[in-house]
C-alpha cells in the first residue's frame, strides 16, 4: 500500500515537472511570437514604403487587411462549431444583426482602429523604423491616462515614475532626430518627418482611447472574441473603404485596388492581419512581465535591424532615450497588488493588434458540442 502510494506521488511530481517545463517552452514561444510580430510588422512597412516605384495605395492595404481578419474569423468560429454551416449562420446571424444593439457599441471603436490602422503607415512612411517604434510607446501613457480618467483606476507609483520614464525618454529621441534631420529621414523628397511625428501622436492618443472605450463598454459581455473581431471587422471594412474612397477614390478607379501590390506588400498585409490574432492565441501564456519584456526587446530588434536595412544612425543621445523607455515599459509591466495595470498593459497592445482587447480569450480549439450528443 504504502509503496503504491510511493508510486502515485512519483508519478504526480512527473506530471507536474512536466507541466512545467511544457509551461515554460510555451513562454519562450510567446515571447518569440511577440518580439517577431512586433518588430516585423514595423520594420516590413518601413522597407516597403521606401522603395523605388510604383507605391500601393495603404487605404487599400488597410480594408484587405480587415477583409482577412474577418474571413479568418469566421473560419475559427466555423470550426469551433464543429464546421456546421447551418448552425454557425443562425448563431452569427442571432449575434450581429438580432443583437444590433450590441454590435452598434463596437461602431465607435472600429472607427478609431480604422483610423489608427491608416495613421500606421503614415507615420512609418515617414519615421525611421526604430524612431516610431520608440516613440509609438506613449500608447502606454496614453493608455494608462484614459484608464484613470474613463475606469477611475489607479496606478502604483513605480507605474507613474515608469510613465515620467516613458515621456522624458521618447522627448529625448525627439530632441536627437529634430537636430538630425538629414540621417533620419534618409533623402526622401515625400517624407517629412513632422507628419510622421503628428500621425505617430494622434495614433498613440486613439490607441489609449479606444482599447479603453473597449474594455468599458465590453464589461461584463460574455461574447466570444472572434464574434466581436467580426464585428469590428465588418465595421472596419466599411469605414475603411469610406477612407479609401475620399482620399484615394479617382486613383484607385484608374490605377486599381490592388495597384504596386508585390509579394513584399502581401507580406505586410497578412502579418497586419494574422499577426495580432496570432498574438491573441499566445498572449494567454505570457503573463505582464514577459509581454513588457517582449515589447522592449523589439524596440532592440527594430534598432538594430534599421542600422543594417536602412543605414540608421544610433547616437548617445537616441541610445540614451531609447534605454528610458526600454526601462520604463519594463517597470510599468511589473506586478502590482491590482489588476488594473494588466488592463491597461493589454489594452496597449492594441496597436500591433487591435482587435484582441476586451473579453477574456477563449479557447482555440472547438469546444461547441451538438445538442443531444
Amino acid at each position: 500500500m504504502a509503496g503504491g502510494n510511493h508510486n502515485t506521488a512519483r508519478e504526480e511530481k512527473a506530471t507536474s515537472r512536466g507541466q512545467s517545463e511544457a509551461n515554460r517552452r510555451l513562454k519562450y514561444i510567446s515571447l518569440a511570437v511577440l518580439v517577431v510580430q512586433n518588430a516585423s510588422l514595423i520594420l516590413s512597412i518601413r522597407y516597403v514604403r521606401t522603395l523605388p516605384g510604383d507605391r500601393f495605395f495603404t487605404t487599400s492595404a488597410v480594408v484587405m487587411a480587415e477583409v482577412l481578419k474577418v474571413l479568418t474569423c469566421l473560419l475559427i468560429i466555423l470550426l469551433q462549431r464543429r464546421f456546421n454551416v447551418k448552425d454557425t449562420v443562425y448563431f452569427l446571424v442571432d449575434s450581429i444583426v438580432f443583437q444590433y444593439k450590441d454590435t452598434l457599441k463596437l461602431a465607435v471603436p472600429s472607427l478609431i482602429y480604422t483610423l489608427q490602422n491608416n495613421l500606421q503607415y503614415v507615420a512609418i512612411s515617414n519615421l525611421p523604423a526604430a524612431t516610431f517604434q520608440v516613440t509609438y510607446q506613449l500608447k502606454i501613457l496614453t493608455t494608462a491616462l484614459f484608464s484613470v480618467l474613463m475606469l477611475r483606476k489607479s496606478l502604483s507609483r513605480v507605474q507613474w515614475v515608469s510613465l515620467l520614464l516613458l515621456f522624458a525618454g521618447v522627448a529625448i529621441v525627439q530632441v536627437q532626430q529634430e537636430g538630425n534631420k538629414e540621417a533620419s529621414v534618409s533623402g526622401g523628397s515625400n517624407q517629412n518627418y513632422t507628419v510622421g511625428l503628428v500621425a505617430v501622436v494622434i495614433s498613440c492618443l486613439s490607441s489609449g482611447f479606444a482599447g479603453v472605450y473597449f474594455e468599458k463598454i465590453l464589461k461584463g459581455s460574455s461574447a466570444s472574441v472572434w464574434v466581436r473581431n467580426v464585428q469590428l471587422g465588418i465595421f472596419g471594412t466599411v469605414l475603411g473603404m469610406l477612407g479609401l474612397w475620399w482620399n484615394d477614390g479617382a486613383a484607385i478607379a484608374r490605377r486599381g485596388f490592388l495597384f504596386g501590390y508585390t509579394d513584399m506588400v502581401w507580406a505586410v498585409i497578412f502579418n497586419q492581419a494574422f499577426g495580432g490574432l496570432l498574438v491573441a492565441v499566445v498572449v494567454k501564456y505570457a503573463d505582464n512581465i514577459l509581454k513588457g519584456f517582449a515589447t522592449s526587446f523589439s524596440i532592440v530588434v527594430s534598432t538594430v535591424m534599421s542600422v543594417y536595412l536602412f543605414g540608421f544612425h544610433v547616437d548617445l543621445l537616441f541610445t540614451a532615450g531609447a534605454g528610458l523607455v526600454i526601462g520604463a515599459v519594463y517597470m510599468y509591466s511589473l506586478p502590482k497588488a491590482t489588476a488594473s495595470s494588466s488592463s491597461s498593459s493589454s489594452s496597449s497592445s492594441s496597436a500591433v493588434a487591435p482587435r484582441t482587447d476586451g473579453p477574456e480569450l477563449e479557447a482555440f480549439l472547438p469546444k461547441y458540442k451538438q445538442k443531444g450528443s
